[in-house]
């Protein structure tokens, strides 16, 4: 499939461009010893990423995918603390980016087309990330998890960067991992590539029907 008339290619970052569950699941478990709770391994909590801060850490303490509301505000908040100081401290330790990534973005920007990170993750974590990986520099506008009133699956933050842009959604493309990008990408009428690699909860992301569905972060190019 080729897509036409791109302009703006909007980028998920984790699960996406990295691969930063090492160290989420590092934060989340220094987070869970000082509160003298069980800790969990890698996998688990890697199946926990994607839709921001404050529902890793809920699902954390919970111990599943689907929150408890058996904590109150204050231990969350506690708990949220804990947790952002601590990723803070090792943001980029064993985060690694996925196959390809760099020189397929650097490609894409050379062909023309204006590069977005839309991502849940909390915008105090993002430029860190991407200037120990060497992709700063290459993104025009980077929203986080935090930086609008609502995040992924909601389209607010995609409506935002056609808004900011002045293109219109069909001359957009978003490219994520999960449920969250896809549908916040139909909310926008926007078009979608799902990538089967990163954080879907153990979903075909398929399921969610993305215009494209790509095994390989390069094959975009091919695709553009």
């Amino acid at each position: 499939m080729k897509f036409k008339d791109k302009q703006v290619l909007l980028f998920d970052l984790d699960g996406t461009l990295v691969d930063s569950a090492p160290d989420l699941a590092l934060a989340i478990n220094a987070m869970l010893e000082a509160l003298n709770k069980s800790t969990f391994s890698e996998d688990t909590i890697r199946s926990w990423v994607g839709n921001g801060a404050q529902v890793l850490v809920q699902r954390a303490l919970s111990g599943a995918d689907q929150i408890s509301n058996d904590f109150d505000e204050q231990e969350l908040q506690r708990a949220l603390t804990l947790f952002l100081d601590s990723y803070r401290d090792n943001v980029c330790v064993n985060t690694v980016l996925y196959p390809d990534v760099r020189q397929t973005l650097v490609e894409l920007k050379r062909r023309g087309y204006r590069l977005v990170i839309v991502t849940n993750k909390p915008h105090q974590f993002v430029e860190p990330i991407l200037t120990r990986l060497r992709l700063d520099g290459l993104f025009e506008l980077i929203l986080g998890g935090d930086s609008l009133s609502k995040r992924k699956p909601d389209p607010m933050p995609l409506n935002h960067v056609t808004q900011l842009f002045e293109v219109p959604a069909n001359q957009c493309l978003m490219i994520g991992d999960s449920k969250n990008d896809i549908v916040a990408a139909k909310a926008a009428s926007m078009e979608s590539v799902g990538l089967t690699y990163g954080y879907n909860y153990g979903e075909d992301i398929a399921v969610h029907q993305p215009e494209l569905v790509l095994n390989h972060f390069a094959d975009l190019l091919e695709t553009l």
